[in-house]
């Protein structure tokens, strides 16, 4: 799995969506379009979100527009982006032909960006556990896992309903299931992590800071007659701590969160949902 960064100037100062995700999105699926038809589809009809897209992350300025904010035209602005399935790499080579190779403009509606760099990270399931599992080694019980929710977070509880607090059950159940439909076909029985919910639960702690909470309705989609689809979801700094846990139980929560940088957390990930920084073991 992959993690590109990619740092962009923009080309004057123009407005954008206040949660600009999916029109972020838009614009990656016609850069990979231009190279790729093949791949862009794919991207689009992934069930599992293979593609994590933070959106816009910078320092902007107010906008005359209705749920519009303005880019500031000698800042500059992160966009970071996951490949999250293994079986997925044909979409890195595919983001760096795109950004690097062919044209380093990513188009907007109102105004464009010129990429200024792109760097990216890789890493493999099994080499997270073993990242995981040297943490777990060098630290006693008491370790932390600090988890910044950056752009509005989507986790569902049931049918269409998402929940509004990053509770450890949803939260790192949501990973869990990414980890399990990713990990290679072959390795299944050696990677798959047999968690519960209810071991999240009876394990972990989370001590949300309240100061840095925020909900947002968030625009992932549009229906048949064009009109916006949205979810609820929030952002906020969130420490989860052990509380009796096995070793084996801080492994697997330590590789989840490591896992999450990756491959985001909660649904609509593509859509500028879901990203997350974290800190383990300090």
């Amino acid at each position: 799995m992959r993690r590109v960064d990619l740092t962009l100037e923009p080309e004057g100062s123009f407005p954008v969506p206040t949660a600009n995700g999916y029109q972020i999105y838009s614009a990656i699926l016609s850069a990979l379009d231009d190279v790729n038809k093949d791949i862009s589809t794919r991207v689009h009809d992934s069930s599992i979100g293979s593609l994590t897209n933070s959106g816009l992350l910078g320092t902007f300025d107010g906008s005359r527009r209705d749920h519009h904010k303005r880019v500031i035209c000698d800042e500059t602005y992160n966009l970071k982006m996951g490949v999250a399935d293994s079986r997925d790499q044909e979409v890195f080579q595919a983001l760096a032909d795109a950004f690097v190779f062919s044209d380093d403009t990513l188009e907007l509606a109102d105004g464009d960006f010129r990429v200024r760099d792109f760097a990216s990270t890789n890493t493999t399931h099994a080499e997270i556990l073993e990242d995981a599992s040297e943490i777990v080694t060098q630290h006693d019980d008491t370790f932390e896992i600090e988890v910044r929710f950056e752009t509005p977070t989507c986790v569902k509880e049931s049918g269409e309903i998402t929940t509004m607090f990053p509770h450890r059950g949803s939260v790192f159940r949501s990973l869990l299931r990414k980890w399990s439909s990713t990990i290679p076909d072959k390795r299944a029985d050696e990677l798959e992590l047999a968690m519960t919910r209810e071991d999240f639960e009876a394990n972990l702690i989370e001590k949300p800071d309240a100061g840095t909470y925020e909900t947002h309705s968030v625009l992932v989609n549009r229906g048949e007659d064009g009109g916006p689809i949205l979810r609820q979801g929030f952002t906020i700094d969130c420490t989860y701590k052990f509380k009796d846990a096995s070793e084996a139980t801080r492994t697997a929560v330590t590789a989840l969160a490591l896992f999450s940088d990756y491959a985001g957390v909660g649904g609509f990930v593509s859509r500028g949902c879901g990203t997350v920084s974290v800190e383990v073991g300090r």
